[in-house]
């Protein structure tokens, strides 16, 4: 039911294209998949993300235990008929929304207690009841649960963390029913080489459909993030697809496919659009410049997005600077087309032995400012 077929090399790279069978569909990698944390892309519909080539989304574990809660979910047919999508999802554990909450949470080698963001409430996740919630909301890929220790914790704290998600892993693949879900494990071990190696190494052992790495875009800086993604990524098998979660700007997914990550997710895309922000190949760039309000050169001619290309940056200014959700829409539709099309030219160059060279043209273009 889940089958990983390698594909393509780069030859001059770790980078790999790959083929991801899942019960709803296959997913082509190197594949950046939109975030829709409430069983929903802010924005956007079914249709859209169809249009836009969306081949896997996510939704999020806790927030959906919270409300509307898994039961009903799962009573109205879990999430894809009931988002209308016909293609694979993701849900991820829930682990890192719980340890944000680092406040209230209290951890023990059972589980975590801990207060909903939405009303106070009292609630308690083990990998039990987190492998219950994703199989009631029925995604293709569901994860284990894990302690995402935060940036900047001593060893012996991320030691701790690192086997206690070691030990919990092993427990949601015991709690497991369902054959037409994969489960994913996550890699732990913050800043530490060691401690991502036999992370690595341990999750390497369980055997699953794919292995995520976890940790990373938590606060580190970019040396330290690939550096951890460096430790663990050698002791993965080439065989599975490998799942950098939170990684999601250009120049990091390019990084990353260069030391062989097939899998991202990120709400940074989304969350640009929410805050009047946008990417071309020349980085980064916020609407309501000044500079844009007579330009009437569209926000990128050369994505296939009519978002990108039928409208000026004159009017998404106006529509910007008005509040009109319009604004939100289109940007979000053309930031997500915009890694869309980054992903496609990345696993063309890997077929083609021109990955590095186009690595090198992207970045040097896409970080000048």
């Amino acid at each position: 039911m889940f089958d990983f077929t390698v594909e393509a090399s780069a030859g001059d790279s770790e980078a790999r294209v790959g083929n991801f069978r899942t019960p709803h569909g296959d997913i082509e990698t190197p594949v950046f998949m939109p975030v829709g944390t409430k069983a929903t892309v802010k924005s956007l519909d079914y249709k859209d993300l169809e249009a836009l080539g969306a081949e896997i989304i996510l939704a999020n574990t806790y927030h959906l235990a919270m409300r509307p809660g898994s039961e009903l979910v799962k009573k109205m047919g879990g999430l894809h008929k009931w988002m209308h999508w016909d293609h694979p999802i993701l849900t991820d554990s829930g682990g890192f929304q719980v340890f944000s909450l680092k406040d209230s949470a209290k951890i023990t080698d059972d589980g975590v207690e801990f207060q909903s963001h939405l009303d106070g409430n009292k609630h308690f996740f083990s990998p039990e009841k987190v492998i219950e919630i994703q199989e009631n909301l029925g995604a293709d890929i569901i994860m284990a649960f894990d302690e995402c220790a935060p940036a900047g914790v001593d060893e012996a704290y991320a030691r701790k963390a690192m086997e206690r998600t070691h030990a919990w892993a092993k427990r949601c693949l015991a709690a497991k029913t369902r054959a037409d879900q994969a489960l994913f494990p996550i890699v732990q071990g913050s800043r530490f080489a060691n401690l991502r190696e036999e992370s690595a190494q341990f999750m390497a052992s369980l055997g699953t459909p794919g292995i995520a790495i976890g940790g990373v875009s938590v606060g580190e800086d970019t040396e330290q993030k690939f550096y951890a993604v460096d430790a663990a990524i050698k002791h993965l098998p080439k065989d599975k697809p490998r799942y950098l979660m939170g990684v999601g700007t250009p120049d990091d997914i390019l990084e990353a496919v260069d030391r062989g990550c097939d899998m991202f997710d990120c709400v940074l895309a989304t969350r640009l659009a929410r805050h009047k922000s946008f990417w071309d190949f020349d980085g980064r760039h916020d609407i309501t410049n000044q500079k844009y309000s007579e330009d009437e050169s569209p926000l990128c001619a050369g994505i296939p997005c009519y978002a990108s290309t039928d409208f000026s940056k004159s009017y998404l200014r106006h529509l910007t600077m008005e509040n009109e959700l319009l604004s939100m829409r289109l940007l979000t539709l053309h930031n997500i087309a915009f890694l869309f099309h980054l992903m496609k030219q990345i696993r063309a160059h890997i077929k083609t032995g021109t990955f590095q060279s186009f690595k090198k043209d992207f970045l040097t273009r896409f970080l000048k400012a």
